[in-house]
């Protein structure tokens, strides 16, 4: 059974309930189909076997428990927490304090990267969950029986896991990593400094042409989340591509090539073909980086002896290479580039493995 918290009053009295709690189990259902933010749909939560489920659209704002979620003497346990992280943000402004993610956890514990919650309860709890309701309809009301009884499991294993994963992680040394990569994640993603290097095979580019397109990409970024649409409903990644290697002639001609993508605002294209056509300008430049070439020669070299040692070194700690280092990351060290992802615990681990191959530490 579960206590439904659907006004502001009993919304204040279930804050003071989890004020003094030392560890809170947390979820959310939200929806993101046709927004760039999530719609925050349920909040879950269960201490000492106790659940709380919160209707953020009877009750309102969630901002009666900002004072929990920033407390860092108390633990908050969920599972794969990325997008809570997100959907927390307008009442966890700076983040989650104390997150204990039970995925991430999971990984350091040796059970293997991207557990699922199904799997890591089943495996060291014993019980078989359903997962029917995953992508159920959540902002519709009533929710169902079944609905209840998935938001209800979703946190009342949570407390257990937590247990269980921190005795390991502590006979394992792996505590204080776990902790580093959590704190991380409740910090909230970083926007990338330059989105345009997703763009792989664009890399012979001129900078010019690629600093016009990393500016067009943080436009949509900025865009999407002020009018909160998601991005490629305004212009998706070939159109990009498209309106820096062929810039339309006339603002007209711009509103019919964006006619056929799946929401662009008509209020917006004005903005926009300003944007296209303005002159670059230092501002724009400013921590640009070009597009890697793809590894050849002696960056390829160092790639895969870099590789092959990390490889042996998480064999050695009974950890996922990925999770030590993954991919993008050992190209980014075997060109000698910043990895702001290899810093931490990372670093040292990996200081005498870049130091044999003659490259620089993680910036």
């Amino acid at each position: 059974m579960h206590h439904w918290i659907a006004t502001a009053d009993a919304l204040g009295g279930f804050a003071e309930r989890l004020a003094a709690a030392p560890a809170v189990g947390l979820d959310t259902e939200f929806m993101r189909v046709h927004t760039y933010w999530p719609e925050l749909a349920l909040l879950q939560a269960c201490v000492d076997g106790e659940i709380w489920l919160v209707d953020p659209q009877a009750c309102g704002p969630l901002h009666a428990l900002a004072p929990l979620l920033a407390r860092a003497d108390g633990t908050k346990i969920l599972h794969s927490a990325s997008e809570d992280v997100v959907a927390l943000a307008p009442v966890a402004r700076d983040g989650i304090e104390g997150l204990f993610d039970t995925q991430i956890a999971a990984a350091f514990a040796g059970l293997g990267p991207g557990i699922g919650y199904q799997r890591l309860v089943a495996d060291l709890v014993g019980v078989a969950l359903e997962k029917s309701e995953t992508r159920s309809n959540w902002l519709a009301r009533p929710l169902s029986a079944q609905q209840l009884r998935y938001a209800e499991a979703d946190v009342i294993h949570l407390a257990a896991l937590h247990v269980q994963l921190d005795q390991r992680l502590a006979a394992r040394g792996m505590l204080q990593w776990c902790r580093e990569d959590c704190a991380q994640l409740a910090r909230g993603a970083v926007p990338p400094a330059n989105p345009h290097w997703d763009f792989k095979t664009l890399w012979k580019w001129s900078p010019d042409q690629q600093t016009r397109l990393r500016r067009l990409l943080d436009w949509r970024e900025r865009t999407a989340q002020r009018i909160d649409r998601p991005r490629l409903w305004l212009f998706d990644n070939p159109a990009a591509v498209e309106l820096v290697d062929r810039p339309p002639a006339t603002q007209a001609e711009l509103g019919a090539r964006l006619a056929g993508q799946k929401g662009f605002p008509k209020r917006e294209l004005a903005s926009l073909w300003d944007l296209l056509g303005a002159p670059l300008q230092d501002a724009d430049f400013a921590g640009f980086t070009p597009i890697p070439a793809p590894l050849r020669d002696e960056a390829e070299r160092r790639f895969e002896a870099l590789r092959a040692r990390v490889a042996t070194r998480a064999a050695a700690l009974d950890l996922p290479a990925a999770l030590l280092a993954p991919r993008r990351v050992l190209e980014l060290l075997a060109r000698g580039l910043p990895a702001p992802e290899a810093a931490g615990w990372r670093a040292a681990l990996l200081a005498e493995d870049l130091a044999a191959l003659d490259l620089p530490p993680p910036a």
